[in-house]
């Protein structure tokens, strides 16, 4: 299982970049502290990703800490990038299988 969510993340790291949303700098340090789902009072979805989420995972697999059992990005994805968006429709599959593989280890197999 960490395997397959290690392989999903650097997939979403991958697809990022290739659709250039990947920021080469990373935001101020008080926009990563904020409080709000998503960061959405600070940073952008696809900053989000790359500064919030994909780190802190890596960090859990890299630790081999406890995966979280509860998983609802897609959601927020499908927001974001909707129909208007038509290359974001891989980040909402990428997001969605994360979804999936972390909800599915829900019974502790993590």
């Amino acid at each position: 299982m960490r395997d397959e969510l290690s392989q999903l993340l650097q997939a979403l790291e991958n697809e990022l970049q290739a659709q250039g949303r990947w920021d080469s700098e990373p935001p101020p340090s008080a926009a990563l502290r904020s409080t709000q789902p998503f960061a959405v009072d600070t940073l952008s979805f696809d900053q989000w990703l790359q500064w919030v989420l994909l780190p802190r995972l890596q960090d859990l697999l890299l630790r081999q800490l406890p995966l979280p059992t509860s998983c609802a990005i897609q959601p927020m994805a499908e927001e974001v990038y909707g129909d208007r968006d038509p290359e974001g429709k891989r980040i909402v599959m990428i997001v969605a299988d994360i979804d999936v593989l972390l909800n599915r280890d829900a019974d502790g197999l993590n």
